[in-house]
């Protein structure tokens, strides 16, 4: 299968071509349902997948792009899909309850909107961890924008007693979702 990325020029690493090329295929094949509902690819997929890297590789900025852009089609399929399933009123509902958690996080106090690492172990840097969740908060309220391949590619330093890595990329994932399932 042939694509269309660029590579990655001189010394510069990409994505391995025949894992992006491999995961292309599942995902072609999920998207013209020729395959069990087992082995079916999500959205959810499509953002935790991982290359490795190699010299003159697959430009990582387009597959990311292409990336991107495959999840929030696969999303809109799912939440059609879904509702569907339990009607427009019961979807609505959980998108409710979703943006009544992710509020409930971003009104805690900065430095406490999630757990801290123990004594001796990195985190996430809290400053920048609240810095962003301002945005995401803006974002909520009317005031700011904010696409969610933003959120999907943020990056924070560590520090000493940082936030809880597993809890701030739980709850980005949750607003990822919250940003999928009310986009057009």
């Amino acid at each position: 299968m042939s694509t269309a990325f660029p590579r990655a020029t001189g010394k510069q690493y990409g994505y391995r071509p025949e894992q992006v090329d491999e995961f292309l295929a599942r995902a072609r094949a999920t998207f013209e349902q020729s395959v069990t509902e087992n082995d079916a690819m999500k959205s959810s997929d499509i953002r935790h997948t991982a290359f490795s890297l190699k010299r003159r590789g697959y430009s990582a900025r387009h597959v990311d792009a292409a990336m991107d852009r495959l999840e929030e089609v696969f999303a809109q399929r799912e939440r059609r899909a879904y509702m569907a399933e339990i009607g427009e009123n019961a979807w609505w509902a959980e998108v409710q309850q979703l943006l009544s958690e992710i509020r409930g996080r971003l009104e805690r106090e900065r430095g406490e909107r999630f757990h801290s690492r123990g004594f001796f172990a990195m985190g996430y840097r809290r400053s920048q961890v609240d810095a962003f969740l301002d945005r995401v908060q803006a974002l909520l309220a009317g005031k700011g924008s904010l696409a969610p391949a933003e959120v999907r590619n943020v990056v924070f330093h560590a520090q000493w007693r940082g936030y809880d890595e597993d809890q701030v990329d739980a709850f980005l994932d949750a607003v990822v979702d919250l940003m999928l399932a009310t986009s057009d």
